[in-house]
């Protein structure tokens, strides 16, 4: 009987790692930001959780901040300025899409504190990419530090296939943890 009752226990904690195993290597990936690119939304060394089959079951939205292979080596997490077929451009500090303004509400917090103006430098899609739209199956990515970033306006688009995944959590640190980075 007290054979019966340590297998069933045994049982179930197999089960469970087996679960966790599974939800880690195909539904959910963890992260560690590195450098400076995406602050003050995330600072180096944060600890993510991205969610890797969400763009299975949705489209990629303006503003999410997205997980993509990089290159063979490296993954960078960036946030999505311009989907397939927007006209991008950036005049005095003002998001342009397809001609019209868009707030960017998770820039406040960074443009107040920075004594740096333009905080984004001007810019248009053309002159950064060659092309007056994002290509079909493409996205144009920025880093919300817009003054220490390494994103399309020098690597060029991204392939929505690069995605790892769209951030969901930020865990550690748990005095900044987070669970939404949409807006």
């Amino acid at each position: 009987m007290m054979k019966t009752k340590y297998f069933r226990v045994i049982i179930v904690i197999l089960f469970a790692i087996g679960i966790a195993y599974l939800c880690r290597s195909f539904v959910f990936a963890s992260y560690v930001v590195d450098g400076e690119s995406m602050e003050p939304t995330l600072e180096d060394r944060d600890l993510l959780m991205v969610n890797k089959v969400i763009y299975s079951l949705k489209d990629v939205d303006q503003f999410d901040v997205i997980v993509f292979h990089a290159n063979k080596q490296e993954d960078y997490v960036k946030r999505v300025i311009g989907l397939p077929g927007d006209r991008i451009a950036y005049k005095n500090d003002v998001l342009y899409v397809n001609g019209e303004h868009v707030e960017e509400p998770f820039l406040h917090a960074f443009v107040k504190a920075s004594h740096t103006m333009p905080h984004t430098t001007d810019f248009d899609l053309e002159e950064k990419t060659g092309e007056t739209k994002v290509p079909e199956g493409q996205l144009f990515v920025m880093g919300d530090n817009r003054e220490d970033s390494l994103d399309s306006r020098s690597i060029g688009f991204i392939s929505i296939e690069q995605i790892v995944g769209k951030v969901g959590i930020r865990y550690w640190p748990l005095s900044h943890a987070t669970f939404s980075f949409g807006e």
